[in-house]
């Protein structure tokens, strides 16, 4: 089941063309914000679950960040996903993210980006039933989700969002509507500080 959903998916991301670069759509209720509401600096993530540099941003770079300003108050993160090659494995871990409980989308992001490597190991069931196990349902839940229409058109319009901010590649961040170039902490301390002394 998961993998047809992440077929129809990947095949819908593949026929999209390109666009030409804009600032990323703005934050709806249908985005996964982690960090509070009302936050004075925005930063959007586009990422995918396959995309090793988006697991050294998860694993190495956001702890501190999260630390320094998600959890001061100080940001907003907004993940949107652009699955990346094998494109069918990340858009189905994209589809599992989004159809987590309540509060579970970064449980599952964690653990997709946390355990990554194993993709290459042990193979995609294990890793696939550790993101399973962190979304709060039921495997059954969980695949009916992924059936259901409105799944493949929230993923299909992070994709879309993405193209036409001119997302070229994972991760891209931006800040405040501003590409911010790397990922680094450094280089988004760089973008973030300046808005904060405004």
């Amino acid at each position: 089941m998961i993998r047809r959903a992440a077929l129809a998916f990947a095949l819908t991301a593949a026929l999209a063309g390109p666009a030409s670069a804009a600032e990323p759509p703005p934050v709806t209720a249908q985005d996964h914000v982690l960090g509070r509401a009302d936050a004075p600096v925005t930063v959007i993530e586009y990422a995918s679950f396959t995309c090793s540099h988006c697991a050294v941003f998860h694993n190495e770079v956001l702890p501190a960040f999260k630390a320094r300003y998600i959890d001061t108050g100080k940001v907003r993160l907004v993940h949107r996903n652009l699955p990346t090659q094998p494109a069918n494995v990340a858009a189905a871990a994209a589809a599992v993210a989004i159809c987590a409980a309540p509060g579970r989308y970064f449980d599952v992001a964690e653990v997709f980006m946390r355990d990554q490597a194993n993709l290459r190991t042990t193979g995609a069931k294990p890793w696939f039933d550790a993101g399973l196990a962190a979304s709060g349902k039921t495997r059954e839940q969980i695949e009916t989700c992924l059936n259901d229409p409105a799944t493949g058109a929230a993923l299909q319009a992070q994709i879309v969002g993405a193209q036409a901010a001119g997302v070229e590649g994972t991760p891209t961040l931006f800040v405040n509507g501003k590409p911010v170039a790397g990922y680094s902490l450094e280089a988004l301390s760089a973008a973030v500080d300046p808005l904060l002394r405004r």
